[in-house]
């Protein structure tokens, strides 16, 4: 990865840290990453490692304990809520396993909603076209596949043409085919759009189509792995 890009990304000395009763779990222990614009990394590593945590701050969906964040100039850790709820609004889209459509609205509608709340959105056939689902637009969920369910609700997050684009096992509920068909969909934002996009799976063959992959195991970095060149969809199998 050229790291002489524009870094979005930088979080040092990373701490969470819950309370559940009595008992303290330590979700991320010093974590420090830098992430970088237009690449794609997944986070790999068994579930307890910290990959949800660390995406949840990341999106300022969750605050750390401990360590500093932020995104480009603007320090997530003390930022108020607020300040969260703006910059969640105006540079990040969300994408997570199961699609959370409003059911009595339309993939275009899901799509324009969205769109309607950012400061600069992509027209909502657009982003559907982004994700090869345009002619879909006047159906409404429970009448469109798992796939192509996920496909809308990445075009929903693409539709205020955010920053960041965040996945959390975005082909976690689909089968092989389908799985590509999303995969294809969030390459295609981040080639077209220059969107970072960080995915978090189990799923190590996903490894191969991201410029770095940050591997966390008890809430630390284990490695990072730098790909030279990112592998062809079609070499991803389960």
């Amino acid at each position: 990865m050229d790291q002489n890009r524009p870094r979005v990304f930088s979080a040092r000395g990373l701490t969470k840290t819950y309370r559940v009763g009595e008992l303290e779990v330590h979700a991320l222990r010093g974590l420090d990453l830098e992430l970088f614009e237009g690449e794609i990394v997944v986070l790999l590593g068994p579930s307890g490692s910290g990959k949800s945590t660390l995406l949840n701050i990341l999106g300022g969906l969750d605050s750390a304990s401990s360590g500093d964040v932020f995104y480009r100039d603007h320090d997530l850790v003390h930022a108020s809520e607020a300040q969260l709820t703006g910059f969640r609004r105006d540079h990040v889209g969300f994408v997570f396993q199961f699609y959370n459509l409003i059911p009595s609205l339309t993939a275009g509608e899901n799509v324009a909603l969205v769109g309607e709340l950012s400061p600069r959105p992509l027209d909502s056939r657009a982003a559907l076209e982004l994700v090869g689902m345009g002619d879909r637009a006047a159906h409404f969920p429970s009448q469109l596949s798992g796939g192509e369910q996920q496909r809308v609700a990445i075009a929903r997050a693409v539709a205020k043409q955010p920053d960041i684009l965040l996945c959390d096992e975005p082909t976690g509920a689909l089968d092989l085919a389908t799985g590509k068909l999303v995969l294809e969909a969030i390459l295609k934002v981040n080639r077209e759009l220059g969107t970072l996009v960080v995915v978090i799976t189990h799923n190590a063959a996903i490894a191969r189509l991201a410029d770095r992959v940050v591997h966390l195991g008890n809430g630390r970095i284990r490695s990072v792995t730098t790909n030279p060149m990112r592998g062809s969809i079609d070499e991803v199998l389960w």
